[in-house]
């Protein structure tokens, strides 16, 4: 119980720290709110000492960054959220507007996402009910695919072609459950094969479980071991899911700006670049609370999927000793990407011909041409260190940070779903409110998020881990903490939040480039990849090549990680003469007098 009292204490300081930062954001940031409210509301109006003199009395800025921040927690209490810096109107009510549209747009884009991680590990599921996973080849080529694709080019493409040229959706607008179709897809595919690809990883596991191998010797049906099976793995993904219900919700800026969806997402980024405090504080606390909501009822169903189970220490490992993956598939993406890069990097990334704009790929021009003339092939190739590298290192803190801190739940969960609350706009202002404006700030921003979720992962296995019966077996043998988790806990662990993170490994080169409209990273005319799908997307009718030249890029480098990760397993233990498996010399018992 006290444990309980203290984390939700430390969740409610993290909230009011995320909120009291943001309400301070202006002066973090050393410029003048007054100024970034008058060009917000009339970019022609000329600054003078007296106009902005006069925008400061209306606000109540003279009395200072805390007493504005003050007079807006007075008034929450009140359930009075304030009014619009902007417009004038009052928050609470346009709050509740956009959170009502983003929830909409978010439940249907949950439904699109489940449907495709149905698609993705479908034939796991199959060849499991059939007990015949024995032999089968780790595949994921077209998951990392759809999971590499960037939200806001599958929203522009499903907008062009299905919503203008074909007709059979509206792409404009929200004004009906049919407005809701074509942004739920862009926004469910690439979550839908992130998840499919997880829960796929841990399939193999369930149906080898001995539970499964008696069900199949009574003559259950494959369609019940396979719904078990389902039920079994599900609890190690929701503290995912809960992460994607906030995601989809706050997160969905550039899918709302492309449909234009009034929703939770647009309407902090336009708070927070135009600094309207109100509005963003309100926003932002809607998706704090969102994130705890979600947060206790993916808990509350982990515990009612698993049962008594997770609380005895019943269960049986999911992550079991397999051989290394066939390493064909890897070696042909890289060395297909790398003919990609070398090709361009013959080529000049910056040489302009005006004659020659949005030309279609040609033996001169293999990828074609963009809106200046500039040769694509030349310029993925040159933007290609500066995208691996970066996305790498970025992938590696993300991956160190969010394994350690799922080592400690109760310290990170809370700080999950405070981090997980933040749009990525709002965190690269936050970022450059702290660390300042330069060319690490990008980078800041991004870790700043990116490891929540392989730290929910982290956190979620290792809580299925340590209730298996091997453990406690092991544990009451004399083996320590330090020793359990060493030699049990985290062999078993890293290998799948390992794949997750390489799958993400794409889009933390798209979340970089997003970055670059702020003034915080690549900036014209560098040819990094992100932002070459950013600057080449207005033309995405006219000349679809500019942007599928650099998305197929990314989908290589998806489809690459992902297959190349398909080798990282748990490590095979060998086998004695008499056939049962034991852990190599020395042996456990030795082990474990020695970890005393």
């Amino acid at each position: 119980m006290r444990q309980r009292v203290a984390t939700a204490v430390w969740r409610v300081v993290l909230a009011a720290g995320l909120v009291c930062g943001i309400g301070l954001l202006p002066w973090l940031t050393q410029t003048d709110p007054a100024y970034t409210v008058l060009k917000a509301r009339s970019a022609e109006r000329e600054p003078t000492p007296e106009v902005l003199a006069d925008i400061r009395a209306q606000l109540g800025l003279d009395g200072g960054p805390l007493h504005v921040l003050g007079r807006w927690l007075g008034g929450l209490v009140r359930g009075d959220a304030g009014q619009s810096w902007i417009s004038g109107s009052e928050v609470l009510p346009d709050v509740l507007q956009a959170l009502g549209a983003s929830l909409l747009l978010m439940s249907v884009a949950l439904l699109v996402a489940a449907l495709t991680a149905g698609i993705v590990c479908a034939r796991t599921l199959r060849l499991g009910a059939r007990r015949r996973l024995g032999g089968r080849r780790r595949g994921g080529t077209g998951s990392a695919v759809i999971a590499s694709l960037p939200e806001f080019l599958v929203a522009s493409v499903l907008a062009t072609v299905v919503g203008v040229q074909l007709g059979w959706l509206p792409a404009l607008g929200w004004y009906g459950p049919q407005w809701t179709v074509l942004p739920a897809l862009a926004l469910g595919l690439p979550a839908g094969a992130v998840l499919g690809r997880l829960l796929d990883d841990l399939l193999p596991g369930a149906f080898g479980e001995p539970w499964a191998l008696a069900a199949a010797a009574r003559g259950l049906t494959g369609r019940r071991i396979a719904r078990q099976a389902l039920r079994r793995c599900v609890p190690a993904l929701l503290p995912n899911l809960g992460l994607f219900v906030v995601g989809l919700t706050g997160g969905a800026v550039a899918v709302e700006q492309v449909f234009d969806i009034p929703g939770l997402g647009r309407t902090t980024l336009q708070a927070a670049l135009a600094q309207d405090l109100p509005v963003l504080q309100a926003g932002t606390l809607a998706l704090v609370l969102l994130a705890a909501l979600a947060t206790g009822a993916t808990r509350l169903a982990a515990r009612l999927l698993t049962g008594p189970a997770l609380r005895d220490g019943a269960l049986s490992s999911l992550h079991r000793p397999a051989p290394p993956a066939g390493g064909l598939l890897p070696l042909l993406y890289g060395a297909v990407l790398l003919a990609v890069v070398g090709v361009g990097l013959t080529r000049d990334p910056l040489a302009l011909d005006t004659g020659a704009r949005l030309l279609a790929p040609s033996l001169d021009h293999p990828f074609g041409t963009d809106s200046l003339g500039r040769d694509l092939l030349a310029r993925i190739g040159h933007g290609a260190f500066d995208t691996l590298l970066l996305a790498s290192a970025i992938t590696a803190a993300a991956l160190v940070a969010g394994v350690l801190l799922g080592l400690v739940p109760r310290v990170s969960a809370p700080l999950v779903d405070t981090v997980n609350a933040v749009p990525p706009v709002l965190a690269a202002l936050l970022v450059t409110a702290v660390a300042g404006s330069g060319a690490a700030t990008p980078a800041l921003a991004v870790v700043a998020v990116a490891w929540a979720p392989l730290a929910a992962h982290t956190s979620a296995l290792l809580r299925q881990e340590r209730a298996t019966l091997h453990i406690t077996a092991t544990r009451g043998l004399g083996a320590g903490r330090w020793y359990l988790l060493r030699r049990e806990l985290l062999p078993a662990v890293l290998p799948p939040v390992l794949r997750h993170a390489l799958l993400r490994l794409p889009g933390v080169a798209l979340s970089l480039a997003s970055l670059g409209f702020l003034g915080l990273g690549a900036q014209p005319p560098s040819p990094e990849w992100g932002l070459l799908l950013a600057e080449n997307q207005p033309y995405a009718e006219r000349a679809p090549w500019a942007v599928l030249a650099p998305a197929a890029v990314l989908a290589l480098l998806g489809a690459l990680a992902v297959t190349a990760a398909g080798g990282l397993h748990r490590p095979r233990r060998r086998r004695d003469a008499a056939g049962p498996v034991v852990p190599e010399q020395p042996t456990v018992e030795k082990e474990l007098v020695a970890a005393r």
